[in-house]
């Protein structure tokens, strides 16, 4: 019976769990989704690629939600069974109020698990994937991505200003720079302009213009019938190569030991951290620890959420009780993410941030063991 009884109400807190992190998920992706679509407009990108790069964002924002959402529908289920009178069940068929703290406790090192695989292996592996979209994918200018009379700055060092746009899609009074430099640039001014695509090329026709350029401070000016503008193999202002939160935890570990060179293996062409140097050595460590230290408060949480058992509904602070249970579990959250902020190159205080946790989870476990130990041997 007690198995049973344990099943029931993990299983009850699971469902709430699951459906709340994924609807709370799916209400950020939608407003990330918005955001990204402006982006991938302005950097001229297939709609391909777009929801190809929202969908794979899904796994970062559930590990970036799941503590909030854990602390939320464990209080809210613990305290309905409370307020239901359903934990009086359990008392009364001899579960004892420790060995609750035991079932939900082992549940929480399990969730604590999945979620260092979630941070450690899938987020990044999924981030990567839909940076390797955008590495991969050439610059897609359809026209409605330039807009009139607004600068688009998407390519590196090419700017395009069109005046106007009719209904077949010509554009009139363009203006193009290519270059960033004072003394190596070129500005083309022409009259009409039109999208077209040959194979796999895409051209910007331009017609009934002059193109002015100036290189080690000669200028020169040219005026043509037609130009053609090749966009293909343009790098664009989106960073595109690797960022160290897109690698694997794994990586980073090898790219740790390879700054402190703590072996012979030549890895640097294995790690595929583009500042896998001591320069970068600090954000390194603070991705790390945000992987593997961060996880460890959700058995904090759930010892905190467990808080609520040691008194019931009878007890006339009972809300005002849950509501501070709540807000103790909310600063924990906030402190998980804060500690981050102190990681740097000492090992004495990285020590120290990483056993927090450790010391959180045997004090409140400890708090309950020899309080419901010594009430039930009464």
């Amino acid at each position: 019976m007690k198995k049973i009884l344990f099943k029931k109400i993990l299983s009850d807190c699971l469902i709430f769990f699951v459906i709340a992190l994924f609807f709370t998920a799916l209400i950020i992706w939608i407003f990330q989704a918005v955001n990204y679509l402006d982006i991938m407009i302005e950097d001229g990108r297939d709609h391909l690629i777009y929801i190809k790069f929202t969908l794979l964002i899904f796994p970062k924002i559930i590990s970036k939600v799941l503590p909030f959402v854990f602390l939320l529908s464990f209080i809210y289920v613990i305290t309905k069974y409370e307020i239901d009178n359903e934990l009086i069940i359990f008392w009364n068929f001899g579960v004892t109020k420790m060995s609750l703290v035991n079932y939900f406790f082992k549940f929480s090192i399990i969730l604590t698990i999945l979620q260092i695989i979630l941070t450690s292996y899938i987020v990044p592996k999924t981030q990567d994937q839909a940076r390797s979209y955008l590495r991969k994918s050439d610059v897609n200018f359809i026209e409605n991505f330039i807009k009139p009379k607004k600068f688009n700055d998407t390519i590196k060092n090419l700017t395009i200003y069109s005046g106007a746009k009719d209904k077949n899609n010509n554009f009139t009074e363009i203006y193009i720079k290519r270059g960033s430099s004072f003394d190596d640039f070129q500005i083309t001014y022409a009259k009409k302009g039109k999208f077209v695509k040959r194979g796999n090329s895409q051209i910007f026709e331009l017609y009934n213009g002059e193109t002015i350029g100036v290189i080690d401070d000669k200028v020169t000016n040219l005026k043509f019938s037609k130009s053609n503008l090749n966009l293909n193999n343009l790098e664009t202002n989106t960073t595109t190569y690797k960022k160290t939160q897109e690698v694997t935890t794994f990586d980073l570990i090898k790219c740790y030991r390879k700054i402190y060179n703590k072996y012979s293996l030549d890895l640097s062409k294995k790690i595929k951290i583009k500042n896998c140097r001591t320069e970068n050595l600090q954000n390194i460590l603070k991705e790390f620890h945000k992987r593997v230290t961060v996880p460890f408060y959700i058995p904090v949480l759930m010892l905190i959420c467990l808080l609520l058992i040691i008194t019931s509904k009878e007890n006339k602070n009972y809300y005002q009780y849950r509501l501070l249970i709540f807000f103790i579990g909310l600063l924990i959250i906030i402190i998980s993410e804060l500690t981050l902020r102190f990681i740097d190159r000492s090992f004495l205080n990285n020590l120290i941030i990483l056993i927090v946790p450790f010391i959180l989870i045997s004090i409140l476990y400890l708090t309950m063991y020899f309080k419901f130990n010594f009430k039930e041997s009464k």
